[in-house]
């Protein structure tokens, strides 16, 4: 059975990604900082195991792929899907935004796959990056957000030159508006009902909805599998049209 760690995995596009790759097989190590949260993913299968914890330096990145070695044996696929967004443009971004967005949402993901790939070369594995529509197009106010994932598709491209040869993939995948509480936070932001916010949002897409969690989790499971052994190096879309 594959094995796969899938990181910010106590809610949105990592719970609904760890779900999805355990009802596809796979054994699942589900990590995130809410240990409630994990409980219920880890209660929809019995292939998913968890591990709460913080990852904001290299040690608790070694220390989650050593756990995940020693809890399945093995490792197939790393994703990187822990992210967070702190709003502020250049003049309102202070250090601490700008370092705590690059900590979770560039450094945990590469000192991850640097840990991971000695184990993802053994297996001929995968990586898949959650980076962002905004990884692409800049949206406004959101200037450390936009950077850390235009930063992690550059990480993502560098990996697949780098590892394609010995077997390993590295993927992203750039998800628009997503049914998820990261982008529920944006209606008090704009200082609007929840329900109003999201309408707007989905009327942005062409083909007029917002993405569910399991949309992107379905292009993950895609990725991670052999169907996509000739997919390296890729960024791929999820928001209904809106980047054509």
């Amino acid at each position: 059975m594959s094995v796969a760690l899938v990181t910010g995995a106590s809610s949105g596009i990592g719970a609904a990604t760890a779900i999805a790759l355990a009802d596809a097989g796979w054994d699942v190590m589900a990590a995130g900082r809410d240990e409630g949260r994990l409980a219920e993913v880890a209660d929809v299968s019995e292939n998913i195991a968890t591990w709460a914890g913080e990852l904001g330096d290299s040690a608790d990145c070694e220390e989650l792929i050593g756990d995940a070695i020693e809890e399945f044996g093995a490792l197939d696929c790393l994703v990187n899907s822990a992210g967070i967004l702190l709003r502020g443009d250049a003049t309102e971004t202070s250090d601490d935004v700008w370092r705590n967005t690059m900590a979770i949402n560039l450094d945990a993901p590469f000192f991850l796959s640097r840990a991971a790939l000695p184990h993802l070369i053994q297996t001929e594995g995968s990586i898949v990056n959650v980076s962002s529509y905004w990884g692409h197009t800049a949206g406004e106010g959101v200037l450390a957000y936009n950077t850390s994932k235009a930063a992690l598709l550059m990480l993502t491209r560098s990996m697949a030159k780098d590892h394609g040869g010995d077997g390993v993939r590295v993927n992203a995948v750039c998800p628009g508006g997503v049914d998820t509480p990261m982008l529920a936070q944006g209606a008090d932001e704009e200082d609007m009902d929840v329900d109003e916010f999201l309408d707007l949002v989905a009327a942005e897409s062409p083909n007029g909805r917002i993405a569910t969690p399991e949309d992107v989790a379905n292009l993950i499971v895609f990725l991670a599998s052999d169907l996509a052994a000739q997919i390296n190096g890729a960024s791929i879309a999820v928001d209904g049209g809106l980047s054509a």
